[in-house]
């Protein structure tokens, strides 16, 4: 069996039909707008560091049925009925 060579393109499609990506993506989007509204002024600044990686867990696996239609959308669109 060959393997296929690593290109950009095939770099890109990789990332776009990853569920992951969405979930991550949509884990440090939840994390940018809900952190401000949750910390404190009087909180140091590793206070501040473990609410950031707590929202963004919680918006990651929040997202998990959520990406797998976003990956499963992209594939359909992208490669029609030559999806593998």
């Amino acid at each position: 069996m060959n393997k296929r060579p690593i290109t950009p393109s095939y770099i890109v499609f990789y990332i776009l039909f990853l569920p992951d990506t969405w979930r991550i993506l949509f884990g440090i989007i939840f994390s940018a707008f809900l952190t401000p509204l949750a910390v404190t002024p009087d909180m140091g600044i590793s206070g501040k560091v473990l609410i950031y990686i707590m929202i963004a867990t919680i918006g990651y696996a929040a997202f998990g049925i959520p990406g797998r239609w976003i990956s499963k959308t992209f594939k359909q669109l992208i490669l029609g009925n030559k999806r593998p």
